[in-house]
């Protein structure tokens, strides 16, 4: 019967395509989605650039894409109301045996129905893509392989640019496991938006590795690759005793051309992509890294070969790299801007937008307003841009190095008006994972949700897409260095420190001295002062650095303003995440030790010092 269903839809030499792989499960896949989608015809994608090509004219072909006036570039739109991921209906698909208190779940039987009625002629009318796809680096212990079914050229366009293909390495392994997607963007709109909005789904079948995407176009819900295929890493990584992490890979180069690597979590609006593009270090990765022990080392890939990256504040001056990626000749596709004859304007760019042209919301004139009586910006705050990583000047050289790099260092940045200093590093590996790690918060902005200064939790930057219990997660990464002579160093920063006129204390540029001054240190090449918190720099090398990487005098008195430790706002932060823990089950008993711990300390502090206290008061009682 499957043969029969793909007989009639696939295109002339496609069920060729397909036969050749020699796996059942395959065909089953494809043809299952095929009689209940109901597609007018199948194109199975190879590794050729031929198909690749198919895809992007098709894009335009369909108008999910529009060409712009540099050659290559196209734009897309997604719909006024589909611009994010959609948490409220991001569901787990779960049998009454599984645990998994504090996510968003439902019954699986029912959520399968619910889907496969919803997906009942979906994509009649259109023609069904079959993509084979690699998530990190093809024919490696990292690879993760993945078949994703979609009748959007836009998301299989994306696909092609930020992860490998894999079409012969599926030929070659008839018996390989995968990951399996289904999408479909639904009916259209004038604009070749998602219409049915309201019909909205991404679930997720763990007893399948499969996930349902419908009526929605937004990358971060459709791509499956991205974010839908972390939860189901972090999975086979709980299972497997590997570390899937909503992490940056890059390189910091150290004296004498020495490149150090670093892996880093930072929530949104946390500084994380302007880390790993900081200037004059190597970026690898910006968004998803797995980590593998190795003997007694921690190695780490970049899941992706490409980037989905938010594209508000990216100009000349904040980002040149990205800016000139964007602005020469080559692949790029541009997500929720505005355009105007052929040239795509967004929040924080360069010049002045025009006030009239092309947007997520069709024709767009200043002072638009939606069916709400909001006024509808030029751009999106969330727009996009999707690129290949290569077409950076600073791409590193091991993007696909399937023995990944070695991880010397692991960074975890919060928002924080008041309490961390802008660097420190932890005693050890537990220290490190429970008191800034599993410690992590971020305050919001007016750009996140209208109103500031609300503090919100959120564990190794990686809450959102938790598939395991947080318990269990955090008991995983405390595991995760247990056989290691030497594991990881781990670090804290915040670029958001103010004074008490809310003024910041760090400039845009100081996180180049951060990086210099971690890379130092997991080379034992620089002493630190050890506090209640951890190891803070010493003031004498910080001013070296300051010097010798931005050409910059750095006084005592900066020193003293940016790494004085806050101890009643450092006590209320252990107060704060010991509460949200203790209404969790199954937490490790060691997380709350490690909290009183560090509590005592900061209150023995603040009666021998007073409140607030400089660094150097604790010189001598640490390294």
């Amino acid at each position: 019967m499957g043969l029969e269903i793909l007989e009639g839809k696939c295109l002339s030499g496609h069920l060729e395509r397909l036969t050749d792989l020699n796996n059942e499960k395959i065909l089953e896949f494809v043809a299952r989605y095929a009689e209940v989608c109901d597609p007018d015809s199948i194109f199975v994608r190879t590794d050729s650039k031929m198909d690749a090509e198919y895809i992007r004219k098709k894009a335009i072909e369909s108008g999910e894409e529009k060409s712009l006036k540099i050659r290559g570039h196209t734009v897309h739109f997604d719909g006024l109301y589909d611009q994010a991921r959609d948490k409220e209906n991001t569901k787990f698909l779960i049998t009454p045996d599984m645990k998994l208190s504090g996510l968003n779940c439902m019954d699986r039987e029912e959520g399968l129905k619910e889907m496969q009625q919803l997906l009942k002629g979906i994509m009649k009318g259109k023609q069904m893509l079959v993509l084979f796809l690699c998530l990190g680096p093809v024919n490696s212990e990292f690879s993760i392989y993945a078949v994703q079914l979609t009748d959007s050229c836009y998301v299989a366009h994306s696909e092609d640019i930020l992860y490998r293909p894999a079409y012969k390495i599926f030929k070659e392994n008839p018996d390989i496991e995968f990951f399996k997607y289904v999408h479909s963007a639904g009916q259209l709109d004038e604009n070749k938006t998602s219409k049915n909005i309201d019909k909205r789904r991404v679930y997720v079948d763990f007893l399948e590795n499969t996930v349902y995407s419908i009526n929605t176009q937004y990358a971060g819900n459709t791509v499956g690759l991205k974010k839908p295929s972390l939860r189901l890493a972090i999975r086979k990584a709980d299972k497997e005793g590997w570390l899937a992490e909503h992490m940056f890979v890059m390189g910091v180069f150290g004296p004498d051309k020495r490149k150090t690597y670093f892996t880093g979590a930072f929530p949104s609006f946390c500084g994380k992509t302007s880390t790993c593009m900081v200037e004059g270090e190597a970026i690898l990765g910006d968004d998803i890294a797995y980590l593998r022990r190795r003997g007694e080392k921690v190695y780490a890939v970049n899941v992706e070969r490409g980037i989905f990256g938010i594209i508000k504040d990216v100009n000349p001056e904040n980002d040149p790299l990205i800016w000139e990626a964007l602005n020469k000749e080559g692949e790029v596709i541009f997500t929720n801007v505005l355009v105007k004859d052929g040239i795509p304007f967004w929040q924080g760019g360069k010049g002045k937008p025009p006030e009239e042209g092309i947007n997520f919301s069709g024709k767009w004139y200043k002072g638009k307003l939606d069916a709400q009586g909001k006024e509808i910006p030029f751009a999106h705050l969330n727009a996009r841009y999707t690129i290949r990583l290569n077409a950076l000047r600073n791409c590193d050289s091991e993007l696909d190095n399937p023995e990944g790099v070695l991880v010397k260092g692991i960074i975890y940045g919060g928002r924080d008006s008041d309490t961390w200093p802008p660097v420190f590093e932890s005693f050890d590996w537990a220290h490190g994972v429970i008191t800034i790690a599993a410690s992590l918060e971020s305050e919001t902005t007016a750009a996140t949700t209208g109103k500031t200064g609300i503090r919100k939790f959120n564990l190794m930057a990686n809450l959102d897409f938790l598939s395991i219990p947080i318990g269990k997660y955090i008991k995983n990464h405390l595991d995760f260095a247990r056989c290691l002579k030497k594991p990881p160093r781990i670090f804290g920063v915040n670029y958001f420190l103010k004074d008490e006129g809310g003024n910041y204390l760090t400039g845009m540029l100081d996180k180049r001295v951060w990086l210099k001054w971690m890379e130092r240190r997991v080379h034992d090449e620089l002493g630190a002062i050890r506090t209640p918190i951890g190891l803070l720099p010493q003031y004498e090398d910080l001013r070296r650095l300051f010097s010798e990487v931005l050409d910059k005098d750095y006084s005592e008195k900066d020193y003293e303003k940016q790494f004085s430790l806050r101890l009643p706002e450092n006590i209320a932060k252990v107060e704060r995440i010991e509460e949200i823990y203790r209404k969790l089950p199954d937490i490790p008993p060691v997380l709350f030790e490690c909290l009183e711990a560090q509590k005592k300390r900061l209150q023995r502090a603040r009666e021998e010092y007073g409140d607030y206290v400089p660094p150097e008061i604790f010189r001598g009682k640490g390294e």
